[in-house]
Order: C-alpha cells, then structure tokens, then sequence
C-alpha cells in the first residue's frame, strides 16, 4: 500500500458488513424475485458483490450484470461529462432494475445510468449507492438505497480509488492531501 498517512479510515469493513444486511433487508422488500441487479463499474465491483452476496442471504437471487461508465480518469473531481464505455448486456426491457454504485457525489453518473436504463424500456430503475455525498451534487437522484452519509471529501477503498489505487482497501477511508 502507498503511504498510508494519507489515508484516514471512515467506515470499518464490520460497519460496512453490519450495513449491507440492512440493505439487503430492504431492498429484499422492495424489489421482485425477478429483477436485474446492474453495476457500475469500477468502483462499485466489491459493494456490489457483497451486496449480491447479502441479497441471496436474504432470499433473493438477481440476474447480474455490469456497465462500466467514466467521468473522473484520475482526477479527484468529476469531468462533468459521463460515458458510456461497456453497456449492460441483459435485455433489461420490462423488468425492474437495481443499479448499484460505490458513491452519489455530483449525481451525473446515476442520472446517466438511470436515464439510459430507463431508454431500453425498464420498468423501473432503483438506485444503491454505498456512500451518499449530499454536498455538492448536480443532479437531483437521490438514491433509493444507501449504506451511509458521506463527508464532504474524497474517498477510497472498498473497491473505490484514487489513480487506480486504493480499490484493495478493506474499508472506506478519506485521502487526505
């Protein structure tokens, strides 16, 4: 690991996994037998793994699949502009969809991905985020389903990084400058 001075740990990997199963408890409330679970990768690949893991624990057994969508490169602020770089691959039309995604910053990219969902004729799209960042978002998605507020600052670990860095990380931690 890179200097870990820079690092100041925010959420443990036991609070993490203490709050995966109460989300897994209500999104097994909400959500039908038959939905499609659609990650965005990169950052979201360990929540939503563990997410899937804890929603099987709760009886549920999504169809996977992931899209993987750019708008940081390896800045600590978003470009502004979001693409699409690999696209779902499950036909997605007339069922409902679960995207889930490591952070809710500016709220560009859950916008994007929802809208596009939406355009390939879901039924209906809900959101999970690990980590809601309320302070500073453009868009007005607010997710269906979060684990915990997040500070005003970057973070990494728990498969989210910094320069592709960091994404091995067992927990959630601010990077300090």
């Amino acid at each position: 690991m890179d200097d870990p001075a820079h690092i100041e740990p925010l959420f443990t990997s036991d609070e993490i996994g203490a709050r995966l199963d109460g989300l897994a408890h209500d999104i097994a409330k909400t959500m039908p037998q038959d939905f499609v679970a659609v990650a965005i990768l990169k950052g979201s690949f360990i929540f939503a793994a563990d997410l899937i893991r804890a929603l099987t624990a709760h009886g549920l057994n999504p169809e996977v699949d992931f899209m993987t969508l750019g708008s940081y490169g390896t800045g600590t602020t978003s470009s502004g502009t979001v693409s699409l770089l690999r696209d779902a691959e499950v036909d997605v039309h007339g069922r409902e969809v679960l995207l889930i995604d490591d952070i809710l910053d500016s709220g560009r990219t859950l916008t994007f991905a929802r809208a596009h969902m939406m355009a390939k004729g879901t039924k209906a799209v809900r959101t999970c985020v690990l980590l809601d960042k309320t302070k500073g978002r453009a868009g007005a998605i607010p997710p269906d389903f979060f684990g915990f507020d997040s500070p005003p600052a970057f973070v990494v670990g728990y498969g989210m990084d910094h320069a592709h860095k960091y994404r091995g990380l067992p927990f959630v931690a601010i990077l300090k400058a």
